[in-house]
């Protein structure tokens, strides 16, 4: 018999163009996840926001799988700082539009859809597992921004949810300091799709696409705190140093696609342009590219560059290492357990240019270690990070939850404040 599941993704698509606005890894991770789950017999419905106008209202993905729009009062792009006032009108149209009693289970992703999973607890008795994506205090720590209505609905969430899927110790480890009495969590890493895998021999597929070594990639939004300007103040300090000993380049993918200019593949932005000044020639912005091409960059990389403010799990990571590519990374959130420090690649203090600069002219230099790197991250990569085990471990979940009777994880839990307002 098919299972049901309802995945709420209310601001990440995940049948969006990645590396566009809020286009990242949550999108990525629940479309995967749907996929990999379909394998186990479920079918997934995802609800999210219509913010794409040239999307149809129901999509479909893989054989069991489909995207659901909402309206929720206005089709088109909404930021998701934004989204906390149109709570109740999602709601309400995903009442209308869908039969919530066929579902048996519930998957929220990230707070504002961990909100909703409540009233559907609430209203129709539905278990709901939740998964953060990011945690409001581990954002105050990397940017100083306090976001009070955010922290107090993500401990409301986290003690009401059935179970908490964390993606990394560190995530599980965060939730237990700053949340009284949380819901069970158990911690199941991500995987990666399965165009991420080793096409060959690194330096030969740099001289294929015309690059000289060291070749150094970068995958993600272009914004500060993804840690573009650390990375592109880092790749200026290397250039300085490099002299005629190697000539290193500086592949960026992401973004809008009219945010950069096709004919130069340099960035409209000013302040970009501004970051990039006097080595323009030694940095190409290529603008959202397909898995297959983000597959490709990894397996020619000398490293994949990680350099987030804060991360969750770090997904990046994770997929540059299943094709073998080392990973520098700030030692920050989860990227401290995805990338192993001395083992699959190096960890740097994060928003410091300096300390970046010197991990990436380590590895510009020394290739011997960079291909013990590689090794291992092909090995460990592996092992952790590879959807068929994963889908299986959160089935096993899904199935513990729904024989569960429907108090064994709400009850004795601190008041249910799941307004909207």
């Amino acid at each position: 018999m098919i299972k049901k599941a309802l995945f709420v993704s209310d601001h990440g698509d995940p049948l969006a163009k990645l590396g566009g606005k809020q286009a990242g890894g949550q999108n990525n991770y629940v479309k995967q996840l749907a996929l990999a789950l379909e394998n186990q017999g479920w079918q997934i419905d995802v609800v999210t926001h219509w913010c794409d106008e040239t999307a149809p209202k129901i999509e479909k993905f893989g054989t069991n799988c489909r995207v659901i729009r909402i309206e929720a009062g206005y089709k088109g792009f909404v930021s998701k700082n934004e989204m906390y006032s149109m709570l109740p009108d999602f709601y309400k149209e995903m009442k209308e539009t869908l039969s919530l009693r066929s579902y048996d289970m519930v998957h929220t992703h990230y707070w504002l859809s961990g909100l909703i999973g409540n009233k559907l607890q609430e209203e129709f008795g539905l278990p709901f597992v939740h998964t953060s994506h990011s945690l409001g205090w581990a954002k105050e720590k990397a940017t100083g921004d306090r976001d009070e209505r955010r922290m107090k609905a993500e401990k409301t969430i986290l003690q009401n949810a059935n179970q908490i899927l964390a993606t990394t110790n560190s995530e599980k480890e965060l939730i237990q300091q700053y949340v009284e009495s949380p819901s069970p969590i158990k911690v199941i890493p991500i995987g990666v799709d399965q165009a991420f895998k080793v096409r060959g021999n690194r330096s030969h597929l740099r001289k294929k696409f015309g690059y000289s070594s060291p070749l150094f990639v970068f995958a993600g939004r272009l914004e500060t705190t993804k840690g573009i300007y650390t990375l592109l103040r880092a790749f200026q300090l290397l250039v300085e140093k490099s002299n005629s000993s190697f000539h290193p380049t500086l592949l960026i993918a992401g973004g809008e696609e009219d945010s950069i200019d096709p004919k130069t593949r340099l960035p409209r932005s000013h302040k970009l342009r501004k970051a990039i000044k006097g080595i323009e020639d030694k940095v190409e912005f290529l603008g959202p590219q397909s898995q297959e091409q983000l597959a490709l960059l990894f397996n020619g990389a000398t490293a994949t560059i990680v350099p987030s403010y804060y991360e969750s799990f770090g997904m990046v990571a994770a997929e540059a290492q299943a094709c073998g590519s080392p990973v520098i990374a700030s030692d920050v959130g989860g990227l401290k357990n995805v990338v192993q420090d001395g083992v699959t690649g190096l960890l740097v203090e994060p928003k410091n240019p300096q300390d970046l600069a010197i991990a990436m002219e380590v590895l510009s230099v020394n290739s011997l270690l960079a291909q013990r790197f590689s090794r291992q991250a092909i090995r460990i990569a592996d092992r952790d990070f590879q959807w068929p085990s994963i889908s299986e471990k959160i089935n096993d979940m899904y199935e513990v939850i729904m024989g569960a009777p429907s108090n064994t994880y709400v009850s004795n839990r601190p008041g249910r404040d799941v307004s909207w307002r």
